[in-house]
């Protein structure tokens, strides 16, 4: 079955990212590869901080995988922005509010969480990271 999972990149701060999202959704990283642990004979960019994070995965759920890297400022790609935002989908009411409570912390609700017309318990926030979050319980399928 093919799928789409979220890979994330940060300017040096995936460790502490991901750990909060650990502390958030729970379970244990699946993948946590630093620069440092690159064989030698792969090429690496001058200066890149061993001890920064090349890939990381946290499982979120039985389909679901959050990834992430630090991009360092001599690698080709660069972290421009947040053009999306994460949706994630909680089995209770009460799972919504802890996860939209955590991600909030420390950040900024855009749309506090309610009630909404499609019949969901629903809430936007941007986490201290600057990722944005979309909380969407579907109360119809109780």
């Amino acid at each position: 079955m093919s799928s789409i999972q979220t890979y994330l990149n940060f300017n040096g701060n995936t460790e502490e990212a991901f750990n909060f999202y650990k502390s958030v959704f729970g379970g244990e990283f699946e993948t946590l590869q630093r620069f440092k642990d690159v064989p030698s004979g792969n090429h690496m960019p001058s200066g890149v901080q061993g001890d920064k994070i090349m890939h990381i995965s946290l499982p979120v759920g039985p389909n679901t995988i959050l990834m992430g890297s630090d991009v360092p400022p001599t690698m080709p790609q660069t972290v421009t922005g947040t053009n999306f935002s994460l949706t994630y989908t909680p089995d209770s009411a009460e799972e919504t509010e802890r996860v939209f409570k955590a991600l909030s912390e420390g950040g900024k609700i855009t749309m506090p969480l309610d009630k909404v017309f499609w019949g969901a318990y629903f809430g936007m926030c941007t986490d201290r990271f600057g990722i944005q979050w979309m909380v969407n319980y579907n109360m119809n399928n109780k």
